[in-house]
């Protein structure tokens, strides 16, 4: 059995290659249940938040041919505790099993903490690739955790006419740091020049910005309906749970909704099931997913449409850390 460390998994993953690999698992006939919560009770008394355990299994279908590969069985087990930044500790940890398809013997075990933030990333570009305008200049990072330099580099990278990065966040201070950091290594990661800046007002940062990821725990919108504008893409990776949200109705009225799968946004994403049980919106609203895009099912953003604000919306799925293990250890 293989081992692959954090360090490993983030230097077997090239952000293109990923989206692709991404591109190909949503076309795949991969069999995915929707991912197993299990809330833990704080442990440290009252006032604390409710922690997470999280299974997300994938497998490939068994194949028409017994002379086929059977291809890859793989599980992910992830716990979310958000209040580990109170003591300096990422709020989310996880490890990746990859196992035979054909016998169900172990191939690997990979860290999952890199892992999903690779993958997540490179879904938020995916996505991208058929939804925000080709000649979008200005991505605007909403959230300073782990996620954000991982989501604007990848975004960065499918959208080669990005020439500048803001960074917003609830604390000024974080936000100037990553800021400082990723002027110094962005521009590298890329091979061209990007000016990486942050901001202390969040409305003119999304007014100002082509593409907004945001990525956050936020239980309040941080992107208000009011504050964007025609042509705009909005990347909603935060908020994985029916209490959590990122954009308010107003925004996701105003844009054409697109989520990673139907099945676990209408479920889980509370950018999405809030707006819907208030019925502000439709499940008719939700125009595609990653599978209808990838598929060739939905066009996404028309050539030339500059008008359409758009709006993404991931939860997660379990295909996506499967096609990353598989990429990551080859073969």
């Amino acid at each position: 059995m293989r081992i692959l460390d954090a360090t490993a998994v983030d230097a077997a993953l090239d952000d293109l290659a990923l989206v692709e690999a991404l591109r190909r698992a949503f076309r795949a006939d991969i069999e995915m249940p929707v991912r197993h919560h299990h809330p833990i009770p704080a442990a440290t008394g009252p006032g604390t938040a409710e922690a997470m355990l999280l299974l997300m299994p994938a497998w490939a279908r068994p194949p028409a041919s017994r002379d086929a590969s059977a291809g890859r069985i793989g599980v992910k087990i992830v716990t979310v505790f958000p209040d580990n930044g109170l003591r300096s500790l990422p709020a989310i940890y996880g490890q990746y099993l990859l196992m035979d398809g054909g016998t169900g013997a172990t191939l690997a075990l990979l860290d999952g903490t890199v892992l999903t933030k690779r993958r997540t990333a490179c879904a938020s570009a995916l996505a991208s690739s058929y939804l925000s305008r080709p000649d979008s200049r200005s991505l605007l990072m909403i959230g300073t955790g782990a996620l954000a330099p991982e989501l604007i580099r990848a975004h960065c990278k499918v959208r080669p006419s990005i020439d500048r990065v803001t960074i917003w966040g609830r604390t000024t201070a974080h936000a100037a740091s990553l800021a400082r950091a990723l002027a110094d290594t962005l521009p590298v990661a890329l091979g061209r020049a990007v000016t990486v800046t942050h901001a202390e007002d969040r409305e003119a940062a999304v007014r100002a910005a082509d593409i907004v990821s945001c990525a956050t725990l936020s239980k309040t919108p941080l992107v208000e309906g009011a504050w964007l504008r025609a042509g705009q893409h909005v990347d909603l990776v935060g908020a994985y749970t029916p209490a959590m949200r990122e954009s308010d109705d107003a925004a996701v009225r105003a844009a054409r909704i697109f989520v990673d799968t139907r099945a676990g946004a209408l479920k889980e994403a509370g950018d999405i099931v809030q707006p819907l049980n208030a019925g502000e919106i439709s499940d008719d609203d939700v125009l595609a997913d990653l599978y209808d895009l990838c598929r060739g099912r939905h066009a996404g953003r028309d050539a030339g449409d500059t008008r359409s604000i758009t709006l993404f919306k991931s939860v997660g799925a379990a295909l996506e850390d499967l096609a990353a293990a598989e990429l990551a250890v080859g073969g």
